[in-house]
């Protein structure tokens, strides 16, 4: 991580869960990190944590709805000024409503397209054109995507939540290409963790608390463990410090390990093979260039 120390890195969704653990671990590196979220309390509160704790880097609060573009123009233009760019970009920031397909509401759908999609696009271009524009050739892209964006879980509620997560997985291949067409040193990172245990699931189920503290129950029940927001932390530093040009790592629930480890494959394997065997549910798919 020393080559990062003093660049700037957007985090969004860095109020809670992984983005939090993200935004912390970066700025410990030496990172100046701009963690932005609807909500800034809990982020102004973690930049307090981490100038008390003597990290070399800075945690720089910002509050964005990521649903709104306007807003997301309005950051980036901030960056540029105060900051001058984006060096590494992590789009974080997801959100799932009980929304099934036959008797969903269109406007749970499209909060969730709006966030889980579209702000993803936003960030990841606008990312892009700051690179450029200042001549850096080394930046780094990465969507923290999820188990769902690899298979459709037989559960209504998630089915929608899935179908936006296949797309941030056909989001990130399509970045690969692109940044290869553009003869960029640029590249693009995808890690989908499994079942976190974060807030996502207390606000997944608003409504039910009961409900989301028996998701994080059961997968203890089953797997004696459960993924914590620093198991994908240390991910997301590793990628940071490799030479891959995409990477898919894909961390499911089993009982002895729910992360496997990364695996750069050849220019000429096929993108959606498998470094660890399907039936045991943990993987990792890279392309390195």
């Amino acid at each position: 991580m020393e080559r990062w120390k003093g660049r700037v890195a957007l985090v969004t969704g860095a109020s809670v869960g992984i983005g939090a653990a993200v935004a912390r671990a970066l700025v410990q590196q030496g990172m100046r990190v701009v963690g932005c979220a609807r909500n800034v309390d809990k982020i102004e509160k973690l930049a307090a944590e981490c100038q008390s704790a003597g990290y070399s880097g800075t945690l720089i609060p910002y509050k964005c709805d990521l649903s709104n573009e306007e807003e997301i123009l309005s950051m980036f233009s901030a960056i540029k000024t105060l900051h001058k760019g984006v060096d590494v970009c992590i789009n974080n920031a997801g959100l799932a409503h009980n929304e099934p397909l036959l008797s969903g509401r269109t406007e749970g759908w499209r909060n969730m397209i709006d966030v889980n999609v579209l702000a993803l696009s936003i960030c990841t271009r606008e990312a892009y054109k700051s690179m450029k524009e200042r001549n850096v050739d080394d930046g780094h892209i990465i969507n923290i995507n999820s188990m769902g964006g690899h298979r459709v879980v037989p559960s209504a509620d998630e089915h929608f939540y899935c179908a936006t997560k296949y797309a941030v997985t056909a989001l990130t291949e399509g970045i690969r290409q692109e940044l290869r067409e553009a003869n960029t040193h640029i590249r693009a990172t995808c890690i989908s963790p499994g079942i976190v245990e974060t807030e996502f699931a207390f606000r997944h189920h608003n409504s039910d608390p009961e409900k989301a503290a028996s998701v994080y129950e059961s997968m203890k029940v089953r797997l004696c463990t459960s993924l914590k927001s620093t198991n994908v932390k240390l991910s997301i530093c590793c990628c940071a410090n490799k030479t891959f040009s995409l990477c898919f790592a894909v961390f499911e629930s089993r009982r002895h390990s729910q992360c496997s480890h990364i695996c750069p494959q050849r220019p000429s394997s096929r993108p959606d093979r498998r470094c660890a065997d399907e039936a045991s549910g943990a993987g990792v798919i890279a392309a390195e260039e």
